[in-house]
């Protein structure tokens, strides 16, 4: 069968109506049982952190380097980093609480040895690995969605020469599994959310991990897009109304959408699921990145994805799966 461009807004007009059909029909209840069942799988998680931390310091061989030898071993730095990032408190206010700390974690630090964490690549080594761990012991299912956001950077300058803040902004995406509700990948760029998103496909790429079907937003419906997947994977994503070229990639899309038009929109809308893993996350971890540096920025932000896991909680209901998925833990 050829699609044409008429056919293909015609096809468009009934995703319209199939979604707001879908959309206006009655939720189901919420599964409260399994939400707190899911609890219990996070206080699993931090009672594991400690040896999933040493696990994957473990890994890694260090080497000795020029300078004095580090005062806090790896282990103890990596859990120190996280330590920081969960409370979201600022590098001045952490070093008063670690004062009271000192008896307990047998170290003492100032803030601006918790602010060089954000760029010791020890440290960056483990949570990666810390990263990989997590997935693997969730197990990866493969059906994804993807969204990218974006967090205020506020680069103050010198209060005589530069009396105003300048204002910046940090792009990141996200590549979240449906099933799990982890974050399987994520990019970083200061340029534009579809730097990002080429990023977080390369991190996949080089986890060996494997798409087999994702649902993206609209922004990223474009054919540029589409080739960037294997063949082998479905994508879900609605064609811009004001599409002229349909090839190939299109042609597969629109044949699903004019196969079961329900079924493309519920599968659609698991995108949704990102935007509440975003809002879930900043939330707990702030909308806003206090870090100068674009290293130690990107180290906060990877920070977030990974303490994202950690809390990470998806809860299904029978008739709308998609409505339902609670990225973090509040």
């Amino acid at each position: 069968m050829r699609i044409t461009k008429k056919m293909a807004r015609e096809l468009l007009e009934v995703l319209e109506e199939v979604k707001e059909e879908y959309f206006g029909a009655e939720r189901g209840k919420y599964p409260f049982t399994e939400w707190e069942q899911k609890r219990e799988r996070v206080r699993e998680r931090l009672n594991h952190l400690p040896q999933y931390v040493e696990q994957a310091a473990f890994q890694i061989t260090l080497q000795e380097g020029p300078g004095r030898p580090k005062k806090v071993d790896l282990y103890r730095r990596a859990m120190l980093f996280l330590f920081v990032r969960m409370l979201g408190k600022s590098n001045r206010n952490m070093e008063l609480l670690l004062e009271l700390l000192e008896p307990l974690l047998g170290f003492k630090v100032n803030y601006k040895y918790i602010e060089r964490l954000y760029s010791d690549e020890q440290v960056a080594l483990v949570l990666h690995n810390l990263f990989i761990l997590l997935l693997q012991e969730e197990g990866i299912s493969g059906t994804f969605s993807g969204d990218g956001t974006g967090y205020s950077v506020s680069i103050s300058k010198h209060y005589r020469t530069h009396p105003r803040k300048k204002k910046a902004y940090e792009y990141t995406f996200r590549m979240l599994d449906l099933e799990t509700g982890m974050y399987v990948g994520v990019g970083y760029s200061t340029h534009s959310e579809m730097d990002a998103f080429k990023k977080a496909l390369s991190m996949l790429t080089s986890y060996g991990i494997t798409i087999d079907t994702v649902a993206l937003d609209k922004y990223y419906s474009s054919r540029k897009v589409l080739t960037l997947f294997d063949k082998e994977t479905s994508v879900y994503v609605i064609p811009k109304k004001n599409i002229s070229k349909i090839g190939f990639a299109w042609v597969k899309i629109l044949k699903r959408i004019s196969e079961d038009p329900l079924s493309f929109v519920k599968k659609y809308f698991m995108r949704n699921l990102s935007e509440a893993g975003f809002s879930a996350d900043k939330r707990r971890f702030g909308w806003m990145i206090a870090q100068k540096r674009p290293d130690r920025q990107e180290m906060a932000m990877f920070s977030i994805a990974l303490l994202h896991n950690v809390f990470a909680i998806r809860v299904k209901m029978a008739d709308k799966q998609w409505n339902i998925g609670i990225a973090c833990e509040k």
